[in-house]
């Protein structure tokens, strides 16, 4: 039984000191997995022997060209079972280590890397989610965040798609942060990165009083200073002082067309603050209509309905959503590996 899993390899090209959403779901799914007396050895980029060179429009994310030591690494540590996280070198390279010992693994399917390759180099979205189905064919599940992306992802041909939620600290995240921004109202907030597929323009274009907030940083920060100097960017922020922009600001606003959960959404919600988004996968499977946000093809009509949802009933519609449970989902999913046989 999965529950017995006691020794697991986690691969990703995605880790700290990267900030997203992907870092932000594995080191949580870490840290509950430890608490549970699971033993996590984490290969990522930053590891001895590694050598990569920086991702073009993404200096941030380093992309491995050469791990040489990671085949040694999984053989000697025997794990009971394998998670490859992302569809980069590292994940790639683990990917033939498996296959090669006939290893069974597991994927993981967390970000819409065609979209945003489209977004910056025009290159077809089929070719790429042609590429994807092929990475992770062979895995025997692919662990995707939400229903909306799991149909979506049938629907081109994916195989073998089960769910894994995601968590929010509330210890952290809640109404109890809340303090005066000092800012016009109403605080329309975006956190997360500052990149040409975050859609920021969508947000920022829209004529209305009160403030806009925007905390995050990326490659499209100066564009975007330059274009809407109204704006106020903040930078990056973390723990308490993230929780108060969360919990001070009126609304959240998601203008993402291509996420593919949005684990800000829940953050926002936890601090007691209605989202406004598009109806599109992420948003979609946490906003409750009405209840603690609101979605519309009309990012501006949904921002006006998110605004008079402010209360304290929000932060208590998002329950489900707790890294133990989603760190149990992750471990009822993966597969043993019977390093028994000949």
């Amino acid at each position: 039984m999965t529950k017995s899993l006691k020794r697991i390899i986690l691969v990703t090209d995605a880790w700290s000191p990267q900030v997203n959403g992907v870092v932000t779901t594995l080191q949580r799914i870490t840290k509950e997995l430890e608490r549970f007396g699971v033993d996590v050895k984490v290969i990522q980029p930053s590891d001895p022997g590694h050598k990569y060179m920086p991702l073009p429009t993404y200096p941030e994310i380093p992309m491995v060209w050469s791990s040489p030591d990671m085949e040694s690494r999984i053989l000697s540590f025997k794990p009971d079972a394998i998670y490859i996280a992302t569809e980069g070198g590292l994940g790639w390279k683990a990917r033939k280590i498996c296959q090669k010992h006939q290893l069974p693994f597991v994927t993981g399917f967390h970000t819409k890397y065609p979209e945003y390759i489209h977004k910056r180099f025009y290159i077809p979205t089929s070719w790429v989610y042609r590429l994807m189905k092929y990475f992770h064919q062979p895995a025997a599940a692919t662990l995707v965040p939400s229903q909306s992306l799991k149909d979506e992802l049938e629907g081109r041909g994916f195989k073998a798609l089960r769910l894994m939620s995601r968590g929010v600290q509330t210890d952290v995240f809640s109404p109890n942060a809340k303090t005066d921004l000092g800012l016009p109202k109403p605080v329309c907030l975006y956190v997360g990165r500052v990149a040409t597929e975050k859609n920021l323009e969508a947000f920022l274009s829209i004529n209305m009083k009160g403030s806009k907030v925007i905390v995050g940083d990326g490659p499209h920060l100066e564009t975007l200073q330059k274009n809407y100097p109204d704006a106020i960017f903040v930078g990056v922020k973390k723990g308490c002082e993230l929780a108060q922009y969360y919990a001070s600001a009126d609304v959240f606003v998601f203008p993402s067309l291509t996420d593919t959960f949005g684990i800000v959404n829940i953050e926002a919600i936890a601090c007691g603050t209605p989202v406004a988004a598009f109806p599109v996968t992420g948003p979609r499977d946490i906003v409750t209509q009405g209840v603690n946000g609101y979605l519309s093809d009309n990012l501006h009509h949904a921002i006006e309905q998110a605004l008079r949802l402010k209360g304290q009933i929000i932060h208590t519609t998002i329950d489900q959503y707790t890294w133990s449970n989603a760190a149990q989902q992750f471990l009822n999913q993966l597969v043993r590996i019977d390093w028994t046989r000949d």
